[in-house]
């Protein structure tokens, strides 16, 4: 069954271009683990909420903006080997600096409930 890795993140407004180029590099490493698809989103209709957000979710300063985003795999067995086998890889090792604070992000992996085309 279909498996999913979500993301959410802030990303300075300054690195946006420096954000997609940065994961554009590293689709190669996540396909050739065996991922389907990757998916990245730059906010743009984020609304701030009363009791909750993504600005608060990720302690986005006012010059950042919040990313959701996802890795689709075949399975979650697929999932867990592909990050497993990546903090060893050395194509993830030389990525380089990341253009956000990894330590305000966060992830999970989810199955699928409903899935309507």
């Amino acid at each position: 069954m279909t498996y999913y890795t979500g993301f959410v993140l802030a990303v300075p407004a300054e690195n946006k271009q420096s954000y997609a180029d940065h994961a554009t590099a590293t689709w190669p490493l996540f396909k050739r683990l065996g991922a389907l698809r990757m998916v990245e989103c730059w906010g743009e209709d984020v609304p701030h909420g009363q009791n909750t957000d993504f600005y608060r979710a990720t302690q986005a300063t006012e010059d950042e903006v919040p990313m959701f985003s996802w890795i689709e795999w075949p399975d979650r067995q697929t999932a867990d080997a592909a990050w497993a086998k990546m903090m060893e890889d050395p194509d993830m090792q030389g990525m380089g600096e990341m253009p956000f604070d990894g330590k305000r992000m966060f992830w999970g992996g989810f199955s699928p409930l409903v899935d309507e085309s």
